[in-house]
């Protein structure tokens, strides 16, 4: 029987989250996620929290995914996850357990299920795809949301200049149960998001995946931009790349060179109202002041490593789809000689 050229094209990629879903347009949840799920497989169990990534992949009855999957509500996608790895495990299978949820689902209301998950040491990896707010309903702020951003909650004026509180450090809370397995990732850095992605299905055990996830509806930037929008939140120290195992720092992306948190903040409409007032270059300073903390607490001017946000983008695109499988991990950079 002849194959038509379709075919021939669908055969050589299957997407787990494949076309038909209803996304914004630039959604970086759905960039991130078609790239985890593709480089994990369809031979996987995907838990997903309730969030935008549940609403905009299944709805109304219908689905875009290619691979087992099942919705939790908000709160316990990683209790459901850890039923399913037991389940598995007690069957004798060794089938990967994945859960997929945004910021909401665990900085906040999901991190109990989440800390209680690696607490008992279940399989599974549990990726945040952090857009830094409750963008499903309405743009409200969570504890992901940066300081001084604009939100329906959070909105600026006279007595504010949008969110008074800082983000929460929650890469720092997850390396603080001494999982095997914790790190940072982007849509912008495909590569270093590969290697790590990789990494993690390597080990047994309890791994968690953050990955800075560009909302163009909730961020107010171009939809063109959110690949550019998050490697500039990496370029500018406010969002390091990192690696952590059992509680300790074992890997980052060097920073070539350190961009003014400016850059980032101009493109988004959620930081116009710190440009042109007093009280708005006052957060500016505070935020660059936040960036330069970061880049200090991880070295990311100074570290051992020839891995950089230079290097990593670099590696050479091959064949439709994919990037060549010689790209070097992390590590491997990192002991470059």
């Amino acid at each position: 029987m002849k194959t038509n050229a379709m075919d021939k094209r669908d055969a050589f990629r299957h997407n787990v989250l494949t076309s038909g879903h209803r996304a914004c347009s630039g959604c970086g949840e759905a960039m991130a996620a078609r790239m985890v799920s593709d480089l994990i497989g369809p031979d996987a169990i995907y838990i997903n929290a309730t969030g935008c990534l549940q609403v905009f992949t299944t709805h109304n009855q219908q689905s875009a995914w290619q691979a087992p999957w099942i919705h939790s509500v908000f709160a316990n996608a990683a209790a459901v996850a850890s039923g399913v790895e037991a389940a598995l495990r007690a069957k004798g299978k060794g089938t990967p357990v994945v859960v997929q949820a945004g910021d909401g689902g665990t900085f906040d209301i999901g991190l109990q299920c989440l800390s209680g998950m690696i607490e008992r040491g279940h399989d599974v990896l549990f990726v945040c795809y952090d857009n830094e707010a409750y963008m499903n309903t309405g743009v409200q702020r969570s504890s992901s949301t940066p300081h001084a951003v604009r939100t329906t909650t959070s909105p600026p004026g006279r007595l504010s200049q949008g969110k008074h509180h800082l983000k929460k450090d929650v890469i720092s809370i997850i390396a603080a149960h001494h999982m095997p397995y914790a790190a940072t990732a982007t849509i912008a850095y495909f590569p270093d998001l590969k290697a790590k992605v990789e990494k993690a299905m390597r080990i047994k055990g309890p791994r968690f995946l953050q990955i800075l996830s560009p909302c163009p509806l909730g961020w107010a930037h171009d939809s063109a931009l959110s690949v550019t929008v998050s490697r500039l939140a990496v370029e500018t120290g406010l969002f390091p790349l990192v690696e952590l195992e059992h509680g300790e720092l074992t890997g980052v992306m060097r920073l070539a060179e350190q961009k003014p948190v400016e850059e980032y903040l101009r493109p988004q409409g959620r930081f116009k109202h710190l440009f042109g007032s007093k009280t708005g270059a006052v957060e500016l300073r505070h935020l660059q002041a936040l960036a330069d903390a970061r880049i200090r607490h991880y070295d990311l001017l100074d570290a051992d490593t020839q891995w950089d946000t230079e290097r990593a983008m670099q590696s050479a695109r091959h064949g439709r789809g994919g990037y060549a499988s010689s790209m070097p991990t992390s590590e491997a950079v990192k002991n470059d000689a």
